[in-house]
């Protein structure tokens, strides 16, 4: 059975938090950083360096490596919270060892009759400074700091929802909500959205990932400590 599309009323999504950037600000600085993700190493701040990341990255393409993900890459669309494309292709890329569990936690969500929906994983840090620096400070709790990098950025982290016969389920909230809807501790959403989310959970656990808190859609490698931050451009990605 289908699972219905319900949505909470009027959430607090990133889009409407970030409202009233303006699209001069948030052009002129995209224009400036990414163009296409062609601008090479130049930015105001240097690429943060953890001198526990260890281990040498292996990025991987996921939808090359296993072709049973089905990706919404909302970043390569205008349809995310900057409300303009930041990303050159809809592509979601992972380091090896993230891509092998999200593998297996997708052959235990086709067991239950669903599969996996990626929203967004490796973010080239130059993405993620864009972010901040074309948000107002005020607003800033939103959007990663790139003076620490995020966990995005190491090829770590994944965005993700099921969908069933390739179409998205309800969960608690929209993707990028940032109102308590999307809080994993949330209890008022449909139960049947909340059984779902549980239960991505309960699969993404068991193959090594560590849910956030607030955000029922995010999802960290356990080791994602071990992997320095990066700055590949998405296009240059080439190992599958």
């Amino acid at each position: 059975m289908t699972v219905q599309t319900t949505r909470p009323a009027a959430p607090l999504t990133r889009r409407a938090a970030l409202r009233g950037i303006g699209a001069g600000a948030v052009g002129g600085m995209l224009a400036g950083m990414l163009g296409g993700c062609a601008v090479r190493g130049r930015s105001a701040l240097a690429l943060p360096q953890d001198p526990a990341a260890t281990a040498a990255p292996d990025l991987v393409d996921l939808a090359r490596f296993d072709p049973r993900l089905k990706l919404d890459i909302r970043y390569a669309t205008p349809a995310n919270f900057m409300g303009r494309v930041l990303y050159p292709l809809a592509r979601a890329v992972a380091q090896r060892p993230v891509a092998e569990a999200l593998s297996r936690v997708q052959t235990r969500a086709e067991a239950a009759g669903y599969g996996l929906l990626i929203f967004d994983a490796y973010r080239p840090w130059r993405i993620t400074q864009a972010m901040w620096e074309a948000t107002p400070p005020e607003k800033r709790e939103f959007v990663a700091d790139p003076a620490a990098g995020s966990r995005h950025n190491r090829g770590c982290s994944i965005d993700l929802s099921l969908h069933r016969n390739g179409a998205e389920v309800a969960m608690p909230s929209p993707y990028d909500d940032f109102t308590p809807a999307a809080y994993r501790n949330n209890t008022a959403a449909a139960a049947e959205a909340l059984a779902l989310s549980r239960l991505l959970e309960s699969w993404m656990v068991a193959e090594g990932f560590v849910p956030l808190a607030n955000e029922w859609w995010h999802y960290d490698w356990a080791e994602w400590r071990r992997y320095p931050i990066m700055d590949v451009p998405l296009e240059d990605v080439t190992a599958g």
